[in-house]
């Protein structure tokens, strides 16, 4: 009975140390006699007990490595402490195990030493403008090192660059004059764009009182001259009138002569008025007498014949 114990014992001892279970995402490095014999994939796996045995789990899944904030001094000697995290995945196992000694530790430093090659070569302000080429020379240089260990960095990125307590203090003084600059800037354009306007709407205020005072001036020119027209149009006709009705009535010297005198009465009639007469129309003057007796008496005839 108690053999038996002890064969029961001995099998579920072999068993254990026989049978693997591998998890997803996971693969066992199997070493024979202290040899490297093969890589077990996730399921389940046979193993020779007391010959073969696990050397080490190693995880296929995308790892993390916080890399621990490191002062760098930067080409102009200012010294600033960056924080990094590291994204890799391993593609070989085996070279992850067996071509160095600690894989997280080897990208650590190898990490550490880039950073500093990298930021020493730039400027204070560079390093805080060039975070994206900082990530990519540093990804690029990780995974050309590590790809002997069978690992890949898939990328690199840097958490916070930290600078010292003066520069800092500068920088926000620096930044506080910009922004009091811009804001000063944008006033001045608003200003400037505002008395443009006002002066441009003046000009077109000016522009458009010239206009209206020309096309009124040009209507009412027009207008008085329309009615210039008109009063010549009217004075026209009235001498043609006056001109068609001594036309019919046929009038005679005598007649003329006693007209052009009435009209030299006309004329005369005023206190500045002065009219020389020359000396060939005395003799109409002395016969005015007797051109209007025979007016008179051509008048009285005609009133008898009325009655």
């Amino acid at each position: 009975m108690v053999f038996l114990l002890i064969l029961l014992v001995i099998i579920l001892i072999i068993a254990f140390k026989s049978i693997k279970i591998v998890k997803q995402a996971e693969v066992y490095i199997i070493e024979r006699l202290g040899k490297y014999h093969k890589i077990a994939d996730a399921g389940l796996t046979i193993i020779v007990p007391f010959i073969d045995h696990v050397r080490s789990v190693v995880s296929l899944k995308q790892q993390t490595m916080d890399i621990p904030p490191q002062g760098v001094i930067t080409k102009d000697n200012v010294t600033i402490t960056i924080d990094t995290v590291v994204f890799y995945k391993i593609t070989d196992p085996a070279k992850a195990v067996y071509e160095i000694q600690s894989l997280k530790k080897g990208i650590e430093y190898l990490a550490i030493t880039t950073i500093r090659d990298i930021v020493g070569k730039m400027d204070l302000d560079a390093t805080f403008s060039s975070r994206d080429a900082i990530n990519d020379q540093l990804r690029v240089i990780l995974d050309e090192a590590t790809d002997q260990w069978g690992c890949k960095v898939d990328r690199v990125e840097i958490k916070d660059i930290t600078p010292p307590a003066d520069i800092r203090d500068a920088m926000e003084k620096q930044m506080n004059a910009e922004r009091n600059k811009r804001a000063l800037i944008l006033q001045a354009e608003g200003e400037r764009q505002s008395a443009i306007t006002i002066a441009e709407g003046q000009k077109e205020a000016a522009i458009l009182q010239a206009e209206a005072d020309r096309e009124s001036k040009i209507r009412r020119a027009a207008g008085e001259a329309e009615a210039i027209k008109q009063v010549a149009e009217a004075k026209a006709k009235e001498v043609e009138m006056i001109y068609s009705a001594m036309k019919n009535a046929d009038p005679n010297d005598k007649l003329v002569q006693l007209k052009s005198l009435e009209s030299l009465e006309k004329i005369a009639d005023g206190e500045a008025n002065k009219v020389f007469i020359p000396f060939d129309a005395t003799s109409a003057l002395g016969s005015l007498g007797a051109i209007k007796e025979v007016f008179k008496d051509d008048d009285k005839k005609s009133k008898k014949t009325d009655k």
